[in-house]
Protein backbone atom coordinates (compact mmCIF):
# COMPACT_ATOMS: atom_id res chain seq x y z
CA UNK A 1 0.00 0.00 0.00
CA UNK A 2 1.51 3.29 -0.70
CA UNK A 3 2.73 5.48 2.45
CA UNK A 4 1.92 8.73 2.96
CA UNK A 5 3.24 11.70 4.50
CA UNK A 6 1.16 14.79 5.50
CA UNK A 7 -1.34 12.90 2.97
CA UNK A 8 1.05 13.22 -0.14
CA UNK A 9 2.10 9.62 -1.56
CA UNK A 10 5.67 9.29 -1.54
CA UNK A 11 6.05 5.34 -1.89
CA UNK A 12 3.85 3.25 -4.53
CA UNK A 13 4.72 -0.43 -4.06
CA UNK A 14 3.39 -0.73 -7.42
CA UNK A 15 5.94 1.21 -9.45
CA UNK A 16 8.21 -1.45 -10.11
CA UNK A 17 11.48 0.45 -11.49
CA UNK A 18 9.69 3.82 -12.01
CA UNK A 19 9.85 6.69 -10.15
CA UNK A 20 6.95 8.49 -9.14
CA UNK A 21 6.25 12.03 -8.89
CA UNK A 22 2.94 13.93 -7.57
CA UNK A 23 0.54 14.26 -10.76
CA UNK A 24 0.08 18.24 -9.62
CA UNK A 25 3.27 18.57 -10.14
CA UNK A 26 3.97 17.00 -13.50
CA UNK A 27 0.81 18.10 -15.70
CA UNK A 28 2.80 18.32 -18.45
CA UNK A 29 2.73 14.50 -18.47
CA UNK A 30 -1.17 14.48 -18.75
CA UNK A 31 -3.82 14.49 -21.34
CA UNK A 32 -5.36 18.48 -21.28
CA UNK A 33 -8.93 16.66 -20.48
CA UNK A 34 -7.00 14.52 -17.58
CA UNK A 35 -5.21 17.95 -16.25
CA UNK A 36 -8.36 19.71 -15.78
CA UNK A 37 -9.69 16.83 -14.05
CA UNK A 38 -7.26 16.57 -11.54
CA UNK A 39 -7.44 20.28 -10.98
CA UNK A 40 -11.20 19.73 -10.38
CA UNK A 41 -10.45 17.13 -7.33
CA UNK A 42 -10.49 17.95 -3.94
CA UNK A 43 -6.64 19.61 -2.78
CA UNK A 44 -6.43 16.09 -0.74
CA UNK A 45 -7.85 14.49 -3.68
CA UNK A 46 -5.07 15.99 -6.35
CA UNK A 47 -2.38 14.58 -4.19
CA UNK A 48 -3.22 10.83 -3.47
CA UNK A 49 -2.89 10.81 -7.63
CA UNK A 50 0.88 9.73 -9.03
CA UNK A 51 2.42 10.02 -12.21
CA UNK A 52 5.28 8.03 -14.00
CA UNK A 53 7.01 9.03 -17.47
CA UNK A 54 7.17 5.96 -19.55
CA UNK A 55 8.47 4.81 -23.17
CA UNK A 56 5.11 5.70 -25.36
CA UNK A 57 5.69 2.24 -27.17
CA UNK A 58 5.24 0.57 -24.35
CA UNK A 59 1.60 1.97 -22.89
CA UNK A 60 -0.03 -1.36 -23.54
CA UNK A 61 -0.58 -2.87 -19.91
CA UNK A 62 1.05 -6.29 -20.89
CA UNK A 63 4.06 -4.67 -22.20
CA UNK A 64 4.18 -2.07 -19.32
CA UNK A 65 3.86 -4.88 -16.45
CA UNK A 66 7.23 -6.55 -18.05
CA UNK A 67 8.86 -3.68 -18.92
CA UNK A 68 9.00 -2.17 -15.66
CA UNK A 69 7.91 -4.34 -13.15
CA UNK A 70 4.35 -3.52 -11.90
CA UNK A 71 2.27 -6.33 -11.27
CA UNK A 72 -0.84 -6.89 -13.56
CA UNK A 73 -3.13 -7.09 -11.04
CA UNK A 74 -2.21 -3.89 -9.90
CA UNK A 75 -3.12 -2.46 -13.38
CA UNK A 76 -6.95 -1.11 -14.46
CA UNK A 77 -8.08 -0.64 -17.40
CA UNK A 78 -10.05 2.29 -18.95
CA UNK A 79 -12.56 1.01 -22.12
CA UNK A 80 -15.29 3.39 -23.96
CA UNK A 81 -18.43 1.68 -24.81
CA UNK A 82 -21.38 2.94 -26.96
CA UNK A 83 -24.99 1.75 -27.15
CA UNK A 84 -28.19 3.24 -28.84
CA UNK A 85 -31.53 3.28 -27.78
CA UNK A 86 -34.31 5.05 -29.68
CA UNK A 87 -31.38 6.43 -32.23
CA UNK A 88 -30.05 8.19 -29.40
CA UNK A 89 -26.06 7.21 -28.67
CA UNK A 90 -25.20 6.75 -24.96
CA UNK A 91 -21.61 6.03 -23.92
CA UNK A 92 -20.21 4.59 -20.97
CA UNK A 93 -16.43 4.35 -19.50
CA UNK A 94 -15.57 1.02 -17.60
CA UNK A 95 -12.70 0.33 -15.81
CA UNK A 96 -11.73 -3.11 -15.04
CA UNK A 97 -8.25 -4.46 -13.27
CA UNK A 98 -5.91 -5.92 -16.24
CA UNK A 99 -6.82 -9.41 -15.78
CA UNK A 100 -10.39 -9.33 -15.84
CA UNK A 101 -12.44 -7.83 -19.43
CA UNK A 102 -15.28 -5.52 -19.28
CA UNK A 103 -19.10 -7.43 -19.44
CA UNK A 104 -20.18 -5.04 -22.38
CA UNK A 105 -23.03 -7.27 -23.28
CA UNK A 106 -24.21 -8.08 -20.05
CA UNK A 107 -23.58 -5.54 -16.59
CA UNK A 108 -22.83 -2.80 -19.11
CA UNK A 109 -25.84 -2.91 -21.88
CA UNK A 110 -28.23 -3.10 -19.06
CA UNK A 111 -27.05 -0.10 -17.45
CA UNK A 112 -27.16 1.89 -20.42
CA UNK A 113 -30.87 0.31 -21.45
CA UNK A 114 -29.74 -0.41 -24.85
CA UNK A 115 -30.02 -3.05 -27.63
CA UNK A 116 -26.44 -3.77 -27.83
CA UNK A 117 -23.70 -2.23 -26.12
CA UNK A 118 -20.32 -2.27 -27.70
CA UNK A 119 -16.71 -0.61 -27.40
CA UNK A 120 -16.37 2.41 -29.35
CA UNK A 121 -14.56 3.00 -32.37
CA UNK A 122 -11.26 4.09 -31.94
CA UNK A 123 -11.23 7.27 -33.51
CA UNK A 124 -14.25 8.36 -31.82
CA UNK A 125 -13.65 7.47 -28.83
CA UNK A 126 -10.65 9.59 -28.94
CA UNK A 127 -12.26 12.55 -30.76
CA UNK A 128 -14.91 12.54 -27.34
CA UNK A 129 -12.28 12.07 -24.89
CA UNK A 130 -9.81 14.42 -26.15
CA UNK A 131 -6.72 11.38 -24.95
CA UNK A 132 -4.88 9.06 -26.88
CA UNK A 133 -6.24 5.84 -27.46
CA UNK A 134 -4.58 3.19 -25.14
CA UNK A 135 -4.23 5.87 -22.80
CA UNK A 136 -8.41 6.92 -22.28
CA UNK A 137 -8.58 7.15 -17.92
CA UNK A 138 -11.47 8.05 -16.01
CA UNK A 139 -10.50 11.37 -14.89
CA UNK A 140 -11.24 13.71 -16.92
CA UNK A 141 -13.95 12.34 -19.25
CA UNK A 142 -16.83 13.85 -20.18
CA UNK A 143 -19.26 15.28 -17.47
CA UNK A 144 -22.56 13.55 -18.52
CA UNK A 145 -20.58 9.83 -19.56
CA UNK A 146 -21.62 7.24 -16.28
CA UNK A 147 -18.12 5.50 -15.42
CA UNK A 148 -18.83 2.10 -14.37
CA UNK A 149 -16.54 1.19 -12.33
CA UNK A 150 -16.04 -3.03 -10.87
CA UNK A 151 -15.73 -3.41 -7.14
CA UNK A 152 -11.92 -4.69 -7.32
CA UNK A 153 -10.90 -1.49 -8.70
CA UNK A 154 -12.61 0.54 -5.79
CA UNK A 155 -11.51 -1.65 -3.25
CA UNK A 156 -7.53 -1.56 -4.89
CA UNK A 157 -5.48 0.66 -2.69
CA UNK A 158 -3.33 1.30 -5.27
CA UNK A 159 -4.00 1.03 -9.15
CA UNK A 160 -1.74 1.88 -12.65
CA UNK A 161 -4.20 3.64 -14.71
CA UNK A 162 -3.83 5.54 -18.20
CA UNK A 163 -2.79 8.95 -17.95
CA UNK A 164 -4.72 10.61 -21.29
CA UNK A 165 -1.52 10.14 -23.15
CA UNK A 166 0.79 6.99 -24.09
CA UNK A 167 4.05 8.29 -22.33
CA UNK A 168 3.27 8.20 -19.02
CA UNK A 169 0.53 6.61 -16.36
CA UNK A 170 -1.08 7.51 -13.37
CA UNK A 171 -0.96 5.92 -9.84
CA UNK A 172 -4.20 6.38 -7.93
CA UNK A 173 -6.20 4.41 -5.12
CA UNK A 174 -9.20 2.74 -5.89
CA UNK A 175 -11.53 4.62 -3.32
CA UNK A 176 -10.73 8.01 -5.31
CA UNK A 177 -11.60 6.74 -8.61
CA UNK A 178 -14.95 5.58 -7.32
CA UNK A 179 -15.92 8.89 -5.47
CA UNK A 180 -15.38 10.55 -9.04
CA UNK A 181 -18.59 12.50 -10.38
CA UNK A 182 -20.27 9.92 -11.90
CA UNK A 183 -18.68 7.34 -11.14
CA UNK A 184 -20.66 3.99 -10.10
CA UNK A 185 -19.68 0.68 -8.58
CA UNK A 186 -21.12 -2.22 -10.42
CA UNK A 187 -20.84 -5.86 -9.23
CA UNK A 188 -20.14 -8.58 -12.19
CA UNK A 189 -18.61 -5.63 -14.43
CA UNK A 190 -15.51 -7.35 -14.48
CA UNK A 191 -15.49 -10.99 -15.53
CA UNK A 192 -12.08 -12.96 -15.37
CA UNK A 193 -10.18 -13.46 -18.79
CA UNK A 194 -10.40 -16.80 -20.39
Amino acid sequence: MARTNLGCVTTWTIAGTLTVARAVDRTELLADPVAKGLAALAEADAQRCGVVEIDPELADTAAFCETYGSPLAASANCVVVAGKRGGEQRFAACLVLATTRADVNGVVRRHLDVRKASFAPMDQAVELTGMAYGGITPIGLPADWPLLIDPAVAEAPELVIGSGVRGSKLLVPGDLLAALPNAQVLDGLGRPVG
